[in-house]
């Protein structure tokens, strides 16, 4: 488990923030379909807070894409980097999810955020952000669709239904498996919305949530438990 301080010349206000996303959101590459689903590997990243404690700890599973055996796995731990904002979430999390990417032992492929891509109300959600950042194609699988307006997908795994803001499409409500609850999926960097979505559902064979997500929010709370039990958790 690596140990994150948060970096010296990281945002501590939301009017920082907003100009690195602005900075940051020129960069996103969005002509590029990304690698084939099913291929080489897909990695799920995800974070888990102890608020009392200031405590956020970060885990980045690596799945082959074929069988969606893990391959490898780290985990990383440090201070909350940022205040709660809605929109801005992304700050409180990167250098944790960065540390955990980089303790890996193998090239991580393609990424897959619990969170949102394009699909955020700065057109620059965390998805974005770590595609920016690490220059790896991303895509962004969230739980609920924000504040974007959606019909509801038919009832068969695999349908989809527009995510929209206005006129502009900026994800896609997916059916994961039959009946259940759609996923938001979108866009983070270097992968095509279509390829977005054909991941997501290849990663989800049994399950509403992907296997990468749900591999690295399970070690990712592993890891938060050990930490907070032990005395003197990280502090900024």
């Amino acid at each position: 488990m690596t140990t994150v301080r948060i970096p010296a010349d990281w945002p501590a206000t939301e009017a920082e923030a907003r100009a690195v996303q602005d900075e940051l959101r020129g960069r996103v590459i969005l002509d590029e379909p990304g690698p084939p689903p099913g291929t080489g590997c897909v990695t799920g990243v995800d974070v888990a807070y102890d608020d009392e404690r200031g405590v956020v700890a970060a885990a980045a599973v690596v799945l082959d894409a074929a069988t969606l055996a893990v391959v490898a796995e780290a985990t990383a731990v440090g201070a909350v980097s940022f205040l709660y904002v809605p929109g801005l979430l992304a700050f409180r999390e990167i250098p944790t999810v960065l540390a955990a990417l980089e303790a890996l032992h193998r090239a991580p492929g393609v990424v897959v955020c619990d969170g949102y891509g394009l699909a955020h109300p700065r057109r620059f959600g965390l998805a974005s952000h770590l595609g920016v950042l690490t220059g790896l194609p991303t895509i962004g699988v969230a739980k609920n669709p924000f504040t974007f307006a959606h019909a509801e997908p038919d009832t068969p795994r695999g349908s989809t239904a527009p995510l929209f803001a206005g006129a502009d499409e900026v994800g896609r409500a997916l059916r994961t498996q039959a009946g259940v609850k759609p996923v938001f999926v979108s866009v983070g960097h270097r992968v095509s919305l279509d390829n977005a979505c054909a991941h997501t559902l290849a990663l989800a064979p049994k399950y509403r949530i992907p296997e990468s997500t749900r591999r690295a929010d399970a070690l990712c709370r592993v890891a938060l438990r050990e930490t907070v039990a032990r005395p003197g958790p990280p502090t900024p």
